[in-house]
């Protein structure tokens, strides 16, 4: 495995996606705990993987060819009280997984890293052009930034680690 596809899924940086969602919404407490925000904080734990769901969503249409706009605001890469009600934290978590999954099948073929994409940017900012492999290298580090930002809710809610185990600072 490359060292891109270890940032994107793996242990690379620190902890896996998979362990750092393991055990936050289950049949006894329901999503309850992904929405809960601690005191001081901006954003739950839903919405934080929300945020890394839409962006990664983005740059996967983006290195498909597909000029996505940029979000004319930063409030719309976050979800609404309706996008909350409408899926399930499970459900949000198999878009997660099914996107890294896009990502990966991507960063393992080697032959599309330098074909350069259109990325749009900010408005009334001139639109990027990127490989797709500083792409996904985007990706990565943003995914790999709003994680640990789900670790520290985990911490602050006192669920951190999970159930399967890991570090606990």
């Amino acid at each position: 495995m490359s060292e891109l596809q270890e940032i994107l899924i793996g242990d690379g940086y620190a902890t896996p996606p998979k362990r750092i969602l393991e055990g936050l919404a289950n049949a006894e407490t329901g999503d309850a705990l992904t929405h809960q925000k601690p005191a001081g904080a901006p954003h739950s734990i839903y919405e934080e993987l929300w945020h890394v769901v839409f962006w990664q969503q983005i740059t996967l249409e983006w290195i498909s060819g597909l000029e996505t706009p940029y979000p004319q605001s930063s409030l719309d890469g976050f979800p609404t009280v309706l996008d909350m009600e409408k899926e399930p934290f499970g459900a949000l978590c198999e878009r997660f997984f099914g996107g890294l999954k896009t990502a990966v099948e991507a960063a393992n073929d080697r032959s599309l890293h330098d074909r350069e994409v259109r990325c749009p940017s900010r408005p009334g900012q001139p639109t990027r052009t990127m490989t797709v492999l500083e792409q996904l290298q985007n990706l990565a580090a943003h995914n790999a930034y709003h994680l640990g930002r789900i670790v520290l809710l985990r911490q602050l809610l006192g669920v951190w680690p999970p159930p399967s185990g890991g570090d606990s600072w």
